[in-house]
């Protein structure tokens, strides 16, 4: 697993790549819930593009972050992410709160 973050004006990006399991998912929340503490971005987007497999604790990630970031009233969107990892995220009804954005440009659809 590795990430990085790129906050720019009022927007943070985190890149996330590797594996979202039991293991790494922990760590991935601690960071970016003290970034989004620090940084207070009004947008939060989640480039999932280098991640190669992600469980139900990756699921608990992405939604826990979605309300981190609205409880500062804020949005996030998720980009990169590939078939399976989607796959996943419809199946749970994340797609319904959490929008996509295109991955190249980064900005909401």
């Amino acid at each position: 697993m590795d990430m990085t973050t790129l906050v720019k004006d009022d927007k943070m990006i985190v890149y996330i790549s590797g594996e979202i399991d039991h293991h790494t998912s922990r760590e991935i929340r601690e960071n970016v819930d003290r970034m989004i503490v620090m940084q207070r971005p009004k947008t939060l987007i989640l480039d999932l593009e280098g991640v190669d497999f992600m469980d139900s604790s990756g699921l608990g990630l992405v939604l826990g972050r979605y309300k981190k970031i609205k409880e500062l009233d804020g949005n996030m969107y998720i980009c990169g992410a590939d078939d399976r990892t989607m796959k996943i995220l419809k199946m749970a009804g994340v797609d319904k709160i959490i929008k996509s954005v295109d991955n190249r440009t980064k900005n909401p659809n």
